[in-house]
C-alpha cells in the first residue's frame, strides 16, 4: 500500500511538472540561449586522415568514432580520463582537438601544453610547452611545430625547444599579431607553410599611432594604461610581413610597394613553398594588387589589380584548390557579388568559376574534381552549400533551405552537414555524393516547455523601392490581435552584419522573447548597407553612414504602424556598436519617432572611430567634411525628444570612450538631459554574468520610459 502510493504520487508529480510550463527570467535568457536551450548538436565533427571515419565529442569528455557508411553507429575512440594518465595532463576535455595522422590526435591544455596522443598504442607525449606569458598558437600539425608570440616578438617550439625568432626591445614593433584591427579578414598575426618549412608573421610599426589612455580602476590607485589606437585621418600602423625560414633560421621582410602605411592582407604561401602571395590594399580602399614574392621576399609580379569607386575588400587569401598545383582560386565581388575565379599563379583567367547573383561566403573544401563553398543562395538569409567543377558547372549540395555547417571527407565521397531553420533547432546528417542522406541526429525544440511567442519573417521594400528588406517580428505567446502592443526595435544595421536569419531563432537573442512576454512587440529589419545581400546593397553607405540606413529603419516604421495592433505612440529602439550609432541617430536625425532608446558602445562621430574601418565608408575627415559632419550625433543632439540612455564599457578599445563623453558633453553644453551608464572594466561589449545586469539594465529602461 505504501510503495502504490508513492509510486502514484511520482507520477501525479510528474504529470504535474510536465503540464506546467517555465516560465522564462532575464537571466535564464541571457545565460541560458547556448547552454540549457541549445539544441542538441553532434560536437566536434572532424574526419580522420585519410579515411571515411570520423570523429566527434561525446558529453565533452569522450572521443567517439564512426564510418560514414554506417552514420548512426559509433564507438567510443578515447576518453579524456585515459588522455590524461598517458600524457600526465591535466585535461578537462579535448581542447584544441585536432587529427594528427590516421591514429594520432593532438588536444592542448590551458592553451600552454600540447599533447599528441596515439589511438592504437594509448600512449601519449608532450611536444611542446609554450614559455611563460606564450599566446597566440599556431600549430604546424604536420612537423609538430608551434609558433606563438611573447609580447611583441615570435617564438617557435620545434622538438621542445623554445627558439626566439623576433628580437624586437622596442615595443612599437609588434610582430605575430593580428594588424588593422581585425580588417580584411584578419584574425591572426602568424601563417605556417605547407610542409612547414617557412613561417610568416605580421609585423607592424606603431611607432607613430596615438596612446589612447584607459583607465584601470581596479587597480589602487587607478592607473593608466593606453592602447595604440589610429583615428580616422590621424598617423597609422605601418606594416610589413616576415618570413621566416626555419631551417636556416633567417628573416626576409616584404613591405607595401605603395605607401608605407598601405595595407598587406590575405597572405599565404604556395603548396610547393616557391611563392608568397599577399594583397596590398592602399589606405584609401579603393585598389588592391594581388603580389607575388619568391620566399626570399623577392617581388615577382602584380597577379591581379581591383580598383572601384567605393571600396575593395580583399577578405580571403589565394585558395589552392588542386593537390600538387600552384594554380589558385581567388574570391572576388568584381562584378558585384563574390564570385570564384580560377588562376594560374602567373596571374592567367584560367576559369570564372561562378557567376551567381547572389553572396560567396566562403570555400569549404576541393578535390581534383569540384570546389565546395558556402553561398547565400537566392534567398539571402541562408547559408546554403553548393559546389562547382573546374569548367564552371555549378550545383547545390544542401536542398533543405537554411543555415548549413559541412565537412567533406577526404575521399569527397561523403559529406557531413548540420543545418537549422525557422522551424529545425537542429538536424545533422550524412550526405553521399549521389545525394543519399542518412539522419544522424534530429534534435527535439528545446523551448518546448517554455512560454514563448512566436516570430514572423517577412520582407518590405527598402526606401529606394527596390530591394527587398527581411525583418522580423517577435510577438508574445499570448498575442491578441484585438489590443494594441508596444514595439522594441532592435538594431545594428552596419556592413558585415545579418540579423535575421534562417537558422533556429531566426538570428534572434532569447532575451527578445522574454521582452515578448512582457507585453512587447520585438522588431528587426536589415537595412540596406548590412552583410551578405551584394556590393550595391552595402555600398549606398559610402561616405554618408546613417543615411541609407535610416531611411530604411524608417521603411520598418510605416510597416509597424500599419498593423492594427502595434501602438504607434510607444517606440522604443536599442543596438549596440554600430547599432548604438543607427539608435542615437534615429533618437536625433529622426525626432519623436521613438519615445525612448538605449544605445550601447555607440560610435557619435566617425573622426573618433579607427582608421581602417571608419575612412573605407566616409573616406578622410578632410575628404569628406560634410559626410563626417552630417553622420556626426553631435551635429543633431539639439534635437533629441524623448528618452535616451547611453551605455559604454569603460577600457573599450573598439569604440573608444570619447565617442560617449563627447555627445555627453554635447548635451550637457546644451542644457539637455539625457542618462548614461558606464561599465567599470568592460571592453566594447559586457559579457559573462555581468550581461544579465547590462540587459536587465536596458530592458527595465525602456519598459519604464517607452509609455
Amino acid at each position: 500500500m505504501f510503495k502504490k502510493l508513492v509510486v502514484m504520487t511520482c507520477v501525479g508529480l510528474n504529470m504535474l511538472s510536465y503540464g506546467q510550463k517555465e516560465n522564462l527570467t532575464i537571466e535564464s535568457a541571457v545565460m541560458n540561449q547556448y547552454r540549457k536551450y541549445y539544441p542538441e548538436h553532434i560536437m566536434g565533427f572532424s574526419w580522420i586522415p585519410n579515411s571515411d571515419n570520423f570523429s566527434y565529442l561525446g558529453a565533452y569528455t569522450s572521443l567517439l568514432e564512426g564510418s560514414a557508411k554506417k552514420a548512426n553507429a559509433v564507438d567510443t575512440l578515447a576518453k579524456i580520463a585515459e588522455v590524461n594518465a598517458a600524457v600526465n595532463g591535466k585535461l578537462r576535455w579535448f581542447s584544441g582537438f585536432d587529427w594528427l595522422s590516421g591514429n594520432e590526435f593532438m588536444v592542448v591544455e590551458q592553451g600552454k601544453k600540447f599533447y599528441s596522443y596515439n589511438v592504437d598504442t594509448d600512449k601519449g607525449l608532450l611536444f611542446a610547452e609554450l614559455e611563460e606569458g606564450g599566446a597566440n598558437p599556431k600549430v604546424h600539425t604536420g612537423s609538430k611545430t608551434v609558433a606563438y608570440t611573447v609580447d611583441n616578438n615570435v617564438f617557435i617550439n620545434k622538438g621542445n625547444q623554445n627558439i626566439q625568432v623576433t628580437k624586437h626591445t622596442d615595443a612599437n614593433i609588434v610582430a605575430g599579431q593580428a594588424f588593422a584591427r581585425s580588417e580584411f579578414g584578419i584574425t591572426e598575426g602568424l601563417f605556417w607553410s605547407k610542409a612547414g618549412n617557412y613561417l610568416a608573421f605580421y609585423q607592424k610599426d606603431e611607432s607613430e599611432v596615438h596612446d589612447y589612455p584607459m583607465l584601470d580602476n581596479a587597480s589602487y590607485p587607478g592607473e593608466l594604461k593606453s592602447i595604440k589606437y589610429p583615428m580616422a585621418g590621424q598617423k597609422s600602423e605601418k606594416p610589413s610581413v616576415g618570413i621566416y625560414n626555419v631551417s636556416k633560421g633567417n628573416i626576409v621582410y616584404i613591405t607595401p610597394r605603395g605607401a608605407e602605411d598601405a595595407y598587406l592582407t590575405n597572405v599565404t604561401f604556395t603548396p610547393d613553398e616557391k611563392f608568397f602571395l599577399v594583397a596590398e590594399v592602399n589606405r584609401d580602399q579603393n585598389e588592391m594588387n594581388l603580389n607575388k614574392y619568391t620566399v626570399e621576399g623577392e617581388f615577382v609580379a602584380t597577379l591581379i589589380t581591383e580598383k572601384s569607386g567605393t571600396w575593395t575588400e580583399p577578405e580571403h587569401p589565394a585558395y589552392f584548390p588542386k593537390e600538387g598545383s600552384n594554380n589558385f582560386i581567388w574570391i572576388s565581388e568584381q562584378d558585384g557579388y563574390n564570385n570564384l575565379y580560377y588562376y594560374t599563379i602567373d596571374g592567367g583567367l584560367i576559369q570564372k568559376l561562378t557567376s551567381n547573383k547572389f553572396v560567396t561566403k566562403d570555400i569549404i573544401s576541393s578535390n581534383s574534381n569540384e570546389v565546395y563553398f558556402y553561398a547565400t543562395g537566392e534567398n539571402g538569409m541562408n547559408t546554403m552549400v553548393y559546389k562547382v567543377d573546374y569548367m564552371g558547372k555549378q550545383s547545390l549540395v544542401t536542398e533543405v533551405e537554411g543555415t548549413h555547417s559541412v565537412s567533406v571527407s577526404p575521399s569527397g565521397k561523403y559529406i557531413f552537414d548540420q543545418y537549422s531553420n525557422h522551424s529545425t533547432p537542429n538536424v545533422a546528417q550524412m550526405i553521399t555524393s549521389k545525394g543519399k542522406v542518412s539522419n544522424m541526429l534530429t534534435a527535439k525544440n528545446p523551448y518546448e516547455n517554455v512560454t514563448m511567442g512566436t516570430a514572423e519573417i517577412s520582407t518590405i521594400k527598402s526606401a529606394d523601392g527596390k530591394t527587398d528588406l527581411y525583418q522580423r517580428l517577435i510577438k508574445p505567446s499570448n498575442f491578441d490581435p484585438n489590443k494594441k502592443y508596444p514595439v522594441l526595435v532592435y538594431v545594428y544595421g552596419g556592413p558585415h552584419a545579418q540579423l535575421v536569419t534562417n537558422s533556429w531563432l531566426d538570428g534572434a537573442s532569447l532575451w527578445m522573447y522574454w521582452m515578448a512576454e512582457q507585453g512587447y512587440l520585438v522588431y528587426t529589419v536589415d537595412n540596406r548597407g548590412s552583410g551578405e545581400r551584394g556590393k550595391a546593397f552595402e555600398s549606398v553607405i559610402h561616405r554618408q553612414l546613417g543615411t541609407a540606413e535610416i531611411e530604411d529603419q524608417l521603411k520598418g516604421v510605416e510597416y509597424l504602424k500599419s498593423l492594427p495592433y502595434v501602438d504607434e505612440n510607444r517606440l522604443a529602439v536599442h543596438g549596440w556598436s554600430f547599432g548604438g550609432f543607427m539608435t542615437t541617430s534615429l533618437m536625433l536625425r529622426e525626432p519623436g519617432t521613438f519615445t525612448t532608446g538605449v544605445a550601447g558602445g555607440p560610435v557619435t562621430d566617425w573622426k573618433y572611430y579607427e582608421v581602417m574601418y571608419g575612412e573605407r565608408y566616409m573616406d578622410r575627415p578632410e575628404e569628406n567634411p560634410a559626410g563626417y559632419e552630417q553622420a556626426s550625433l553631435l551635429t543633431h543632439a539639439k534635437n533629441l525628444e524623448g528618452n535616451l540612455l547611453l551605455i559604454h564599457g569603460t577600457i573599450d578599445p573598439t569604440v573608444v570612450l570619447q565617442h560617449n563623453y563627447a555627445l555627453v558633453q554635447k548635451f550637457v553644453d546644451l542644457g539637455i538631459q539625457m542618462d548614461y551608464f558606464p561599465y567599470p572594466m568592460h571592453e566594447h561589449n559586457v559579457r559573462g554574468k555581468d550581461r544579465v545586469h547590462l540587459m536587465t539594465k536596458v530592458l527595465t529602461y525602456v519598459i519604464e520610459h517607452n509609455k
